[in-house]
């Protein structure tokens, strides 16, 4: 392939022989803003789209032991700074995408399927508690990494065990009882990375599911900007309270820095109305951050994740 060519020409120590068994696609200084719900973000020097599961451990394995790694579902919970991403990301949104039916009511869904269509699986076969799903903008992937929640569901309840990958390539199978899991919140003391989750869901009624999931979309495109690019929301909600109503009170709907807006609609969203850099809705984060702790007395947690570098890359000669 002529990207992973250029790379090889680049270091020709990253990837030596190996890499010319590769199945995926390989880019160099892939810009971040094509994969970010925000759209925007500096380039990743490497870009790579596995073929499958068995390509991204064929890749992994070729990876130097201290190459820098970045997985990337479909960036809907995730700010890149204009500098963009040092090393190698691992783009799995449709790649790693199978998702099928096992005995005893499990879904076996792998990293790089979307929440809603995982939501729309199971209620076409006749399964059901996944319906909270559709209202979750990421991958599976991202949803067990962050234990993502919507409309009152959150992921790990459903999780039987995963599917984990480490960076030298070596699969494993964990449960839940393997990792720290709260709000928002999973946590492990290895360094490995979700490829599959198996879901244990109940026999129930598809039609009825089917309905629940247009109702809870309604109720999100009445309540929610989803006309503008955005990462869903910016905080995590504190115990009894939610972040919105304290952004909203402390007067800050509205306020922008440039194009990146505190939501008119929710108040918890930061839009970008065009022309927003990263650095723009770092600051608005920031700014809503001190004024909440300053007006209301509590400390925002943020709940996207904010990686890469900042200001603009420049490219030596």
């Amino acid at each position: 392939m002529q990207a992973i060519s250029e790379w090889k020409q680049v270091d020709k120590k990253l990837m030596q022989n190996q890499v010319d068994q590769l199945r995926g696609t390989l880019s160099l200084d892939e810009p971040m803003s094509k994969h970010t719900s925000w759209r925007v973000g500096g380039p990743a020097d490497r870009f790579y789209r596995p073929a499958d599961i068995e390509d991204l451990v064929s890749f992994l394995v070729a990876l130097p032991e201290h190459e820098p790694l970045t997985w990337v579902g479909l960036g809907s919970n995730l700010l890149v700074r204009d500098g963009g991403i040092r090393g190698t990301v691992i783009y799995t949104t449709n790649l790693l995408k199978q998702i099928n039916r096992l005995p005893g009511n499990i879904v076996r869904v792998e990293a790089g399927v979307t929440c809603a269509k995982v939501s729309k699986f199971c209620a076409r076969e006749n399964l059901v508690n996944a319906e909270f799903l559709t209202g979750i903008p990421g991958t599976m992937g991202g949803a067990l990494a962050m234990n993502a929640g919507a409309f009152g569901g959150e992921t790990w309840p459903i999780v039987q065990k995963v599917e984990t990958i480490d960076r030298f390539g070596a699969r494993h199978v964990r449960m839940p009882k393997d990792f720290e899991i709260a709000y928002r919140h999973v946590a492990s003391d290895r360094e490995e990375w979700f490829i599959a989750a198996y879901l244990q869901l109940q026999v129930g009624d598809g039609e009825s599911a089917f309905g629940k999931m247009k109702a809870l979309l309604n109720q999100r495109n009445q309540t929610q900007p989803t006309n503008l690019p955005s990462c869903g929301s910016v905080f995590r909600n504190p115990e009894g309270d939610h972040a919105a109503r304290l952004i909203e009170v402390s007067g800050l709907k509205g306020f922008c820095q440039n194009n990146a807006c505190v939501s008119e609609k929710h108040a918890n969203f930061i839009v970008n109305n065009g022309a927003a850099s990263a650095k723009d809705i770092e600051a608005v984060i920031d700014h809503v951050s001190i004024v909440v702790k300053q007006k209301q007395g509590v400390e925002l947690v943020r709940e996207v994740r904010v990686v890469g570098e900042p200001g603009i890359k420049v490219k030596l000669p």
